[in-house]
């Protein structure tokens, strides 16, 4: 893939080749939902905190290749796709907790709005209380309210978003390139916080499968 990929996906390493290069689509979104929905199913039945640490850390000890070949074609609006997008930001933290932070940081300064609230930072927001802040939540997705758990990561990437915005306009007279690759950061960014909120209120009416 080229670094011109389809929205949403937000690649903080570039480590998202491998996905599904024969099988059948149907067959593939099939797996897709039925792993997503076994899964959460589980979990949340049997509360087993050592099974849940191990989804947390999943990405930390296997990569996102495995999680990517489960769910990343899935359809943004869909359980699938939507646990996807919050692997995808906790890896984007974890991979570069102090660019997330710059980020993060910049974007509660400048952004009139709840969503620093709503994502739950702390102020200042240090790299490490990011990657627990995003970890945290990621967690509830798992034990909690599902549709929070999306909300507070759609809060999160908007704040995130804010900031590569402003930081692009710092950049832009002297460093173009480096504005340029800020600016789509940001578009990916407000893109997966769009995607989250959708689904988000379709999972609270039942319809996110």
């Amino acid at each position: 893939m080229t670094s011109d990929f389809p929205k949403p996906v937000f690649r903080p390493s570039g480590t998202f080749d491998r996905l599904f290069p024969s099988e059948d689509p149907a067959e593939v979104s099939r797996a897709a939902h039925s792993t997503a929905t076994t899964l959460l199913a589980r979990v949340r039945r049997e509360e087993d905190p050592e099974v849940i640490e191990r989804l947390i850390s999943f990405t930390a000890s296997h990569g996102i290749d495995d999680i990517a070949h489960l769910w990343s074609r899935s359809p943004a609006k869909s359980l699938p796709g939507a646990l996807w997008r919050l692997y995808l930001v906790q890896l984007s933290i974890h991979d570069d907790p102090q660019t997330a932070s710059l980020l993060y940081e910049r974007g509660r300064g400048e952004l009139r709005t709840t969503d620093q609230i709503v994502a739950g930072a702390p102020t200042p927001a240090t790299p490490a209380e990011l990657v627990a802040l995003i970890d945290t939540i990621l967690r509830g997705a798992f034990t909690g309210d599902f549709a929070v758990a999306l909300d507070r990561t759609a809060a999160f990437c908007r704040v995130q978003a804010s900031g590569a915005t402003h930081l692009a306009d710092d950049y832009e007279a002297m460093e173009p390139a480096r504005s340029t690759q800020l600016t789509r950061r940001a578009l990916r960014l407000t893109s997966i916080a769009e995607d989250l909120t959708i689904a988000s209120r379709m999972w609270r009416r039942d319809e996110l499968g």
